[in-house]
């Protein structure tokens, strides 16, 4: 099969979809990020983003703007446009009957849906399809959809802090704050990324932890993008077991009195308690040896609240859990320039290493300053 060869005017076009995709980050979920640009000899005649679900996707933003002119132009989509209808009508066809001759896709849909019937449905109509042009940063736009499509399972973002020596709170459990106030803001565009925060019931009482999103804390690089109302709030997963936020005295909680859907995830043993506010949520979770099973909750999480990306803030029990469990797609690791000593409470609590062999490596995918703290993006190497 002979490969495409693209233009340099082809990658010029194909870049700026990729950054018109970028438009809906914190507001599609858990549709996909998707831009498009139509052009016609070398003018750009429409372009667009897909930017909520149930809303236009990119294609049709596009082809609104271009009108007639759209006979005969080319498009340039960051996904294999869709070829089934859902909650709008398959962009395959509205391409088709614009009578566009050519278009290029940046990767085909995993969807299972779509996987490669839009592309078909094009080529069946006489339309010449490309696939391929900067595949690997059309992936990038959507790691958490592209993962839960593939394998029914979400993306796991994995967020630490830590003094320079590792340590997450002095010995009598001070922590606030390790991090100044930047790699503060950067974590709140993350968790703005997520469909979900996950964290456990000890960091929301002990803490008073919202885990929401606070606009006003977010980076000025995103407030100055969107509006404040279509900056979505994650759903908040709070793992308590026994079941202790039914609890009376635990009722004004910030949790409570911010934005956002709680899920309370408990033991399957635990009696579900009534709702104490009208969006929190109850469900059983498989447990073993007294830890939740984190790949079926995750899986749970997918099926059932369509969630693409968890973002997880875990104390040191927990990392490790998610970490043993095989769990974490990406470690985000902030480093404070300060010195905790030596009965400071450490990052992780991951026991049995007893041997070189039975290390767990990392794979740094980036490393750079955010404010005064380094950041460290990492995978965990599988052996």
């Amino acid at each position: 099969m002979t490969q495409t060869v693209f233009s340099s005017f082809d990658y010029k076009m194909m870049t700026q979809a990729i950054a018109l995709a970028k438009q809906g980050t914190y507001t599609t979920a858990p549709n996909p990020n998707v831009g498009c640009v139509i052009t016609k000899e070398k003018t750009v005649i429409g372009q667009g983003a897909h930017l909520k679900a149930g809303q236009p996707h990119a294609e049709v933003h596009a082809l609104r703007q271009a009108a007639d002119q759209a006979k005969g132009a080319t498009a340039y989509v960051t996904l294999e446009p869709c070829s089934h209808y859902g909650r709008t009508p398959p962009c395959a066809e509205a391409l088709i009957k614009a009578q566009v001759a050519r278009v290029v896709c940046a990767m085909q849909d995993p969807n299972p849906q779509v996987a490669g019937r839009g592309v078909q449905m094009l080529r069946d109509a006489g339309i010449q399809v490309d696939v391929g042009l900067l595949e690997q940063d059309a992936i990038n736009l959507n790691p958490g959809f592209i993962k839960r499509m593939k394998t029914g399972m979400p993306f796991v973002q994995l967020k630490l802090a830590a003094s320079l020596d590792g340590k997450t709170a002095l010995a009598n459990g001070e922590s606030q704050w390790i991090t100044g106030a930047k790699a503060r803001q950067d974590v709140q565009a993350y968790r703005a990324k997520a469909g979900a925060i996950l964290s456990t019931v000890k960091t929301v009482i002990d803490d008073d932890a919202s885990l929401n999103v606070r606009w006003q804390e977010l980076p000025n690089s995103v407030q100055a993008v969107y509006q404040k109302d279509l900056v979505r709030q994650p759903i908040r997963v709070i793992l308590d077991r026994q079941g202790l936020l039914q609890d009376a005295q635990y009722s004004d909680l910030k949790l409570w009195k911010n934005e956002g859907d709680v899920l309370a995830v408990h033991d399957p043993l635990i009696e579900p308690p009534l709702s104490l506010k009208s969006y929190q949520q109850f469900v059983a979770a498989k447990v073993v040896n007294q830890q939740f099973e984190l790949p079926a909750l995750l899986k749970q999480l997918a099926d059932e609240h369509n969630i693409n990306h968890v973002w997880v803030e875990a104390g040191a029990q927990l990392a490790a859990s998610f970490i043993e469990q095989n769990c974490v797609d990406e470690l985000i690791v902030y480093l404070a320039p300060k010195l905790m000593g030596t009965d400071g409470r450490g990052l992780t609590q991951l026991c049995g290493l007893s041997s070189m062999s039975d290390i767990i490596e990392l794979d740094i995918k980036d490393v750079r300053m955010v404010g005064s703290d380094i950041r460290l993006t990492a995978a965990i190497k599988t052996k």
